[in-house]
Formats: structure tokens, C-alpha cells, sequence
């Protein structure tokens, strides 16, 4: 069963915004993009400080929309999400110590979006190192370390992950020598929105680890809406993405990701006198990886769409 439950009025906002979308930019085919829309009504069960243990939480039912939501599709930097996750988790168990550097990483992994940070953080989650190519069983061994983070993820039994690869570092200009290898023959990170909405949806909700990880994490996703921080920082992961379709007073924590042939963004979202929502929008195609318009118009209409609190 999916973690929330389809709305038929979501689905109606949705499939309108959805051709909306389509009309605006023609450049957009129907089978590159997927969306997926969760609205939280009250009382509210995230951004709540920890407030709810995990067993409350999951029996806190979501109302939600899914296009193509289950559709595997590479993510770029979204996947540094699961990572961030799984490292919170290893240094709860005590799998990894703490340490400045790797808080470092961390940050620079999700604040801003660092391939060379996310390199290390992987090579710290799986005890693996990129390298030239390596002798056949040396090779297997490396190949069966550097898949512990999915074996993490699938073991926490969601649905939404029994089909998504997470085990491939993000990189600038591409892999060498043995992660050459290890992307080849189909390799390659593959996530789906349904399955980055849970995850957001347990962090938000303060359930991803632990409360106060969760909040951890929560802070390295915050962004600023301020224009002159925006402006101050080209690679702000709002402009273009979803935030850049928000008024100023909006508070979003998101994850985008962009290569020349995608462009997404993972969002929790609250808006003054309205019900939080996270949005997640994948978009394919090297045409529309460039668009900077699509995902702003996308969170612009489901943000007009999302149920206003009642004065009281």
C-alpha cells in the first residue's frame, strides 16, 4: 500500500496544473515528467520538533496525487537526500564516528549541492574509494560495499523503494576507472518522486532516524527566499526550481538536482494561512533541463491549489 492515500480532489488540482504545464510548454512531453503532491491537514505532523514518535506518525493519514510517481528516473543531486539519511543513521548506530569533516561534507552535500562532498560521504558510508580498475573478486567486493546504502534503504521495507538504485556517487564531468565499471550495464542512481516524498515526509515529520537528526537534516535543506541571498549565490537551488515559484514569505527545505538532460526539485513547503505540502517534480529532456520556467510555474499553481487555514 502507498504511504498516502489518493485524494480525488489533489488529483483534480493536479491533472489540471499538470495540463496547464503542458500547454504552456510544448516542449514538454507527457511521459518526461513526474510529480508527485502531499497536503498535510490538520493537525499538522510535520515541522513539529520531533513531537510525534514514528508509530503515531505512519498512522497519520495523507492525502496525495501521483503522476508517473512510481516511474524510475536518474535523479542527479536529489539522491545526496538518501545519503544524508543514511549517514544520520550510521553515526546513530555508531556505523560511522563523528567528525568535523564529515559534518562538512554534509553541509556542502545539501547547502550546496557539492559533488566533491558528496564523494567523500559515500566513500565514508560504504568504506569504498574511487579509483583505477580493480582485479575481478577485489572488484566484487568493492561492488558488494559500495551497495550497503541500498541495503539500508530496502530494508526499511517501503514500497516506494523496492525499485530504486542508490549507489553511484554525482559527479562534475563523469566517472573514471572502476566507478566507470560500476555504472555501466544499467548501474546507474535511479529514484522516483513517490519515493523522495516518503523520504521528505519522514524527515519533515521527524521520524527519519530520530527527532533530533531529523531536525538536523531539516536544517541543511532550508533555503532562503530573500532576494539578495538569491541573488548572491547563481546556484541557489531556488531559481528555476520550485521555490522560485513562491512569494517571499514562503518557508521551503528542498533538494534540487540538474544535469543537461534533467531538472528537478524535491520541496516541503509552508505558506503563510495554508496547509503544508511537500512537492516533488522530476522533468527529463535536454530542452526542458534548461527551462528555467517550468518548475516555477508547476509550484506556482499548486501552491494557489493548496487549502487555506481557517481563520479562528
Amino acid at each position: 500500500m502507498p504511504f498516502f492515500q489518493a485524494d480525488g480532489e489533489l488529483a483534480a488540482h493536479g491533472n489540471q496544473i499538470l495540463e496547464a504545464a503542458w500547454e504552456k510548454f510544448p516542449d514538454l512531453p507527457r511521459n518526461q515528467i513526474a510529480l508527485t503532491w502531499l497536503v498535510y491537514d490538520p493537525p499538522f505532523p510535520t515541522n513539529t520538533g520531533g513531537a510525534l514518535d514514528a508509530q503515531t506518525f505512519w498512522q497519520y493519514p495523507v492525502r496525495g496525487f501521483s503522476y508517473r510517481g512510481m516511474e524510475r528516473i536518474y535523479p542527479a543531486s536529489v539522491v545526496k537526500l538518501f545519503y544524508l539519511v543514511a549517514c544520520h543513521e550510521w553515526l546513530e548506530t555508531g556505523m560511522l564516528p563523528p567528525s568535523v569533516e564529515l559534518e562538512r561534507a554534509m553541509r556542502d552535500m545539501i547547502a550546496d549541492s557539492s559533488n566533491d562532498a558528496t564523494s567523500l560521504v559515500v566513500d565514508m558510508l560504504t568504506g569504498t574509494t574511487s579509483g583505477p580498475e580493480l582485479p575481478s573478486e577485489p572488484f566484487e567486493t568493492w561492488k558488494h560495499q559500495r551497495n550497503l546504502v541500498n541495503r539500508y534503504f530496502q530494508s526499511l521495507d517501503w514500497l516506494e523503494l523496492e525499485t530504486v538504485n542508490i549507489n553511484q556517487k554525482t559527479w562534475g564531468d563523469g566517472p573514471y576507472g572502476r566507478e566507470s565499471l560500476f555504472v555501466a550495464n544499467q548501474n546507474r542512481n535511479m529514484l522516483t518522486t513517490d519515493a523522495v516524498a516518503r523520504l521528505i515526509h519522514s524527515v519533515m515529520g521527524g521520524v527519519a532516524v530520530s527527532g533530533l537528526r531529523s531536525q538536523q537534516m531539516a536544517a541543511l535543506m532550508q533555503r532562503s527566499l530573500s532576494p539578495n541571498d538569491l541573488t548572491a549565490d547563481p546556484e541557489n537551488q531556488i531559481t528555476g526550481f520550485l521555490g522560485g515559484g513562491l512569494p517571499p514569505n514562503a518557508q521551503v527545505w528542498s533538494k534540487a538536482g540538474w544535469t543537461s538532460t534533467v531538472r528537478h526539485d524535491a520541496a516541503y513547503i509552508e505558506l503563510p494561512q495554508h496547509y503544508p505540502y511537500t512537492l516533488v517534480v522530476f522533468t527529463e529532456g535536454p530542452i526542458i533541463s534548461q527551462n528555467q520556467e517550468l518548475l516555477p510555474f508547476i509550484s506556482q499553481q499548486i501552491a494557489a491549489a493548496v487549502p487555506q487555514q481557517e481563520k479562528g
